[in-house]
């Protein structure tokens, strides 16, 4: 590890920063002052934030960013696993590749990425945000990919609190309900990407001697809706 960063601000690393909720973050973290590095397979449009190319269903791509990772940075201040992918279908119908492809994405590489960091995240207390999603307990008919990956988050970080807090690390998981995730996408009953950015970001910056465990957040409206399916995620 060289550890060639000389810069005084905090180093954030985000996954899927190159659009919708992760650009949101990857933004909001540069707006406060973080020098921010995102892993993804497109740069994020936001000109600050430094991209390492990743591809989040390839173990041997994860494993080559985060030694990119560590060879340029001697301390990493927080960790957002964000990227997922909505693979949906029926259990009787679903290609056993999209299956495959959740778990890397959704799980397997923030596993890694979550290793990987945790030496320079003990140097400095940092702080672990994972996106969960209110489909890892609000199940829903064709979610058997999403919602499996995302109820093993909850494992994930509820282990990590036991064996890293006293290390100095918190983790967070942080359970959005619907979020308009798409430009077009104008719902007033979806969460914007801006304010689950926000969210992330208070997280992040808590006080020291705090650790939010779990964190569930909601729309604030309710769509007059027959729910059914994935639609589920919006009604709660």
């Amino acid at each position: 590890m060289t550890g060639g960063y000389c810069d005084d601000r905090p180093v954030a690393v985000v996954t899927g920063a190159n659009r919708g909720v992760g650009q949101a973050i990857a933004t909001i973290l540069a707006d406060s002052g973080y020098t921010v590095v995102a892993m993804s397979r497109q740069p994020c449009p936001d000109s600050r934030v430094r991209h390492v190319e990743c591809h989040l269903d390839d173990h041997d791509s994860v494993e080559k960013a985060c030694s990119a990772l560590l060879e340029e940075f001697d301390r990493i201040d927080a960790v957002v696993a964000n990227s997922a992918v909505r693979s949906l279908g029926q259990v009787a119908d679903l290609p056993p590749q999209d299956w495959r492809e959740a778990v890397e994405v959704n799980l397997c590489s923030t596993f890694t990425l979550i290793q990987r960091t945790l030496p320079l995240l003990r140097c400095c207390a940092g702080r672990i945000a994972v996106i969960g999603s209110h489909a890892a307990t609000y199940f829903f008919e064709g979610g058997a990919a999403y919602c499996t990956t995302k109820a093993a988050l909850k494992a994930l970080v509820e282990v990590l609190l036991l064996e890293e807090r006293p290390r100095g690390v918190r983790t967070t998981l942080l359970n959005p309900g619907g979020i308009a995730n798409l430009p077009e996408d104008n719902s007033t009953t979806k969460l914007t990407t801006q304010s689950v950015a926000e969210a992330v970001l208070w997280v992040l910056q808590s006080p020291p001697d705090l650790v939010v465990g779990e964190l569930e957040i909601r729309p604030s409206r309710l769509p007059n809706m027959p729910v059914t399916g994935f639609d589920r995620l919006k009604a709660v």
